[in-house]
């Protein structure tokens, strides 16, 4: 698997204010990267970095394993940072012929990205016609005139109506499964959850996690259980490696697995050391329950 782009302790500081601390990750080709995180925690400013709009205090980056210059490099990249910019009395070929003039790019794929962005049947719209929605992905078009290696998108959902939003996710994932890499910052959980196979998460300019987001969603779960013998239960619970934490409030017992076990297997574990439960369920652990508690326990 190729690299894409290497970020290395990177660091930037506008004043007394840290935007990002020594923040560290890896793009691969063809997976789709989510960069997630509350507003402020340092997302936008990552992208500014890689794509040479924001200097760097330090740290390093390299795109495509540093075998090209930045300048070079960013040829290979399609970029949204900011709303889309285009001229509103011209229509959508129009604004995209003069994109493929800037880009130093031939015209001939201008309807295909059309048609992949579902605008081709507006093309002749003037572009102060269109829904927010559709100025997105007009957007989307223009990133995609030069065949991108990688498409690099800042919140491309923000203000939009709901299917607005679910046209740009399907966007999204039809560019990704032609082979695009794709590095989204995004607030929202489940814009990751539902596009993206692998997340960094940032707080406060920091990384709290990185890696695929199926692993992050594999957690064993965990027991919610009560018992006349609260103590008994306790002291078996806490004595067992099968489980990492335990905590009691208002007499309801949460045990968190290290490992797979079924209710089964514990509710007769605890039978024979002559201990009964009067509840027993099993719940798994969402993502947004993990990202909670990534970001609480980092506030603390």
């Amino acid at each position: 698997m190729s690299t894409i782009l290497t970020v290395s302790n990177l660091t930037k500081k506008f004043g007394y204010l840290t935007a990002v601390k020594n923040l560290s990750f890896t793009i691969e080709k063809g997976n789709v990267y989510g960069i997630l995180g509350p507003n402020g925690s340092g997302k936008s400013t990552t992208l500014g970095i890689v794509l040479n709009v924001v200097n760097r205090t330090s740290g390093e980056f390299s795109w495509f394993g540093g075998e090209t210059s930045t300048h070079e490099a960013l040829k290979k990249v399609g970029a949204i940072i900011e709303r889309p910019n285009f001229y509103p009395y011209m229509t959508a070929i129009q604004n995209l012929k003069l994109v493929c003039k800037i880009k130093e790019v031939p015209e001939n794929k201008i309807e295909e990205k059309l048609e992949l962005v579902g605008l081709l049947d507006r093309k002749n719209s003037k572009f102060r016609t269109y829904s927010l929605g559709m100025k997105q992905r007009l957007a989307i078009a223009s990133a995609l005139l030069n065949d991108p290696e990688i498409l690099i998108l800042d919140e491309p959902t923000n203000g939009l109506d709901p299917q607005g939003i679910h046209q740009i996710r399907e966007i999204i994932k039809k560019v990704a499964s032609k082979g695009t890499t794709i590095l989204l910052a995004s607030h929202l959980l489940d814009e990751v959850e539902k596009v993206c196979t692998h997340v960094v998460i940032l707080r406060k300019g920091q990384k709290l996690y990185s890696g695929r987001v199926d692993d992050m969603m594999a957690s064993y779960g965990f027991f919610e259980l009560k018992s006349s013998n609260t103590d008994m239960l306790l002291t078996f619970l806490e004595n067992n490696p099968s489980f990492s934490k335990v905590t009691q409030e208002n007499g309801l017992i949460t045990a968190f697995l290290s490992e797979e076990m079924n209710s089964e297997v514990l509710n007769r574990s605890l039978m024979d050391k002559g201990i009964v439960l009067s509840h027993l369920v099993k719940r798994k652990e969402s993502l947004e329950e993990q990202f909670l508690a990534l970001t609480n326990n980092a506030s603390n």
